[in-house]
């Protein structure tokens, strides 16, 4: 071989290894390069998706300028095979190696979904087949008193069932809980009579700070063999699992039925409502409280008495409020 040629060669071998370093040096650049993007971009990858098709939602989402240093840079540094559906936040600027090692990483959007104290399981059932990113059917109520109210967190394409499954799980566990650590000599015999109890405080008041003595009171009662005479109980037995949409009448209180408090001795049948962690601790656990009864005050909260003459009191009290009221607005 004559020396011209391997000079030859020698020159083409160290021109390739320049360019091939440079193109290197230019594929990692443009990999690490901050991206276009000047604020947040969330955005959901479908299942079954490609790695081509990937790069050019990134790039027509505008989270990547271009989509080669992507797919050539995730290939060499290996993370193209692991990439996973689901919903990601692409932070403004990110880099082509950046938004490809969040998608490798699965560290999806976390979306919550909130059941307050109170509700019906079929308000419940109802919030999660409105809820965006749920995937799946409910075909079913579970039973009411059934769901813990709690934030559940789930990811995008997650079955509304599992949130569902969660949620009556973490009933379970906490009633479990809860009832171990309960008072002694409680008028309740089961763990569902709890449940019942704790549903019915949870509908007469709104207020935590009055959870505790609503709670005393019902117990009181049950000790004295006196009925609960709970508004929230009438109203449910006349349209159970909805609400009823208008205020309790006469006619209402003596109608009779499983749930009418005013006529039944005892508890009804079955919860009213889903019960939050906090009313299940209050009948569980009432404090020392002698108080017998409980009215609206008529500024949204209640006021308490030991004797009948004494709640009398109170009533005539709010239904003086209620008259002033009602002359001041005609």
């Amino acid at each position: 071989m004559s020396r011209r040629l391997v000079r030859g060669l020698a020159l083409a071998a160290l021109s390739f290894a320049f360019f091939a370093a440079l193109f290197i040096w230019a594929l990692a650049e443009r990999y690490s390069r901050t991206g276009p993007s000047t604020a947040d971009i969330q955005l959901v990858i479908p299942r079954g998706a490609g790695a081509e098709d990937i790069a050019r939602l990134l790039v027509e989402r505008g989270v990547l300028a271009s989509p080669w240093a992507f797919l050539a840079g995730s290939r060499w540094d290996g993370t193209l095979p692991r990439f996973k559906a689901g919903e990601y936040l692409f932070a403004a600027g990110v880099s082509a190696r950046a938004a490809g090692e969040l998608l490798a990483s699965g560290r999806t959007v976390q979306r919550r979904i909130t059941f307050a104290e109170g509700l019906m399981s079929a308000q419940i059932v109802e919030l999660l087949r409105a809820a965006e990113g749920f995937d799946g059917t409910l075909d079913t109520v579970p039973p009411e008193g059934s769901l813990l109210p709690e934030t559940y967190f789930y990811s995008w394409g997650e079955p509304r069932g599992r949130t569902l499954e969660r949620a009556q799980r973490a009933m379970r566990e906490t009633v479990a809980e809860l009832w171990e650590k309960r008072a002694p000599d409680l008028p309740l015999a089961t763990p569902a009579e709890a449940v019942v109890l704790a549903s019915i405080v949870e509908r007469e008041t709104a207020h935590a700070d009055e959870r505790g003595r609503v709670a005393a009171v019902f117990v009181n009662r049950l000790r004295r063999k006196m009925r609960l005479q709970a508004d929230p109980t009438v109203a449910y037995g006349l349209s159970p699992g909805v609400p009823l949409g208008r205020p309790l009448s006469r006619a209402d209180l003596d109608t009779r039925h499983a749930w009418n408090t005013y006529a039944i001795e005892g508890l009804p049948p079955t919860p009213i409502a889903n019960p939050g962690r906090a009313a299940l601790a209050a009948v569980l656990n009432p404090p020392a409280d002698d108080a017998l009864y409980f009215v609206a005050d008529g500024e949204g909260r209640h006021v308490f008495a030991r004797t009948l003459p004494e709640h009398n009191r109170n009533v005539a009290r709010l239904r003086e409020i209620e008259r002033a009221r009602a002359a001041g607005q005609r």
